[in-house]
């Protein structure tokens, strides 16, 4: 059967993983078996995808990326350059811990800056964004824009990538796309 989605000759493909139709994969990247990448993904040169990780669709990977085992990134997720992941939360090079892998959810829309690490088991909400070098050690909130190391919530984000000011009354209103948000106790939700 013919493939649906684009590699570089250089790029290894192995047996036993799904890619969706009009994914583009690029130098020196590893699809490793039983990974699943959807359509209209990006994955940018060296980068490795390991055995079982899930890509939602429209995903963009950067160059000199490794998501492990664990990771799972829902539809529109943005990988920044040089982004890391861990899977192990105590690694020890003489301890096998590969049954103890953590699992990681980059849900949808949200954007990891370049040389940011997410250190294993803590989730990143919708449309969050991680700034460049950063270090999440916790859970980030769906909107959230987090900096530094530790990563702390510094503001919110837009759908579009906007940062957002709220008024005395929690609404804020997006400069690119017009929609509105609401901030209740600590939690942002588009209302228009």
């Amino acid at each position: 059967m013919e493939a649906t989605y684009t590699a570089h000759p250089t790029a290894v493909i192995d047996e036993g993983c799904t890619i969706g139709a009009g994914t583009r994969i690029w130098h020196f990247s590893h699809v490793m078996p039983g990974c699943v990448i959807g359509k209209d993904c990006n994955i940018g040169q060296n980068v490795v995808v390991s055995p079982d990780v899930k890509l939602g669709d429209n995903v963009k990977v950067q160059n000199n990326v490794s998501i492990y085992t664990g990771v799972e990134c829902e539809d529109d997720v943005f990988l920044g350059p040089s982004c890391v992941f861990t899977n192990v939360i105590n690694p020890r090079s003489a301890v096998n811990r590969r049954g103890e892998y953590l699992r990681t959810l980059v849900k949808k829309g949200a954007t990891i800056g370049a040389n940011a690490t997410i250190v294993c088991g803590h989730d990143i909400g919708r449309y969050a964004f991680i700034g460049a070098g950063a270090v999440v050690t916790k859970e980030v909130p769906d909107h959230a824009l987090v900096v530094g190391n530790p990563a702390r919530r510094v503001g919110w984000m837009s759908e579009y990538g906007h940062k957002l000011e709220f008024d005395e009354e929690g609404i804020a209103i997006c400069p690119e796309s017009g929609q509105r948000y609401a901030l209740n106790n600590e939690k942002v939700s588009r209302t228009a």
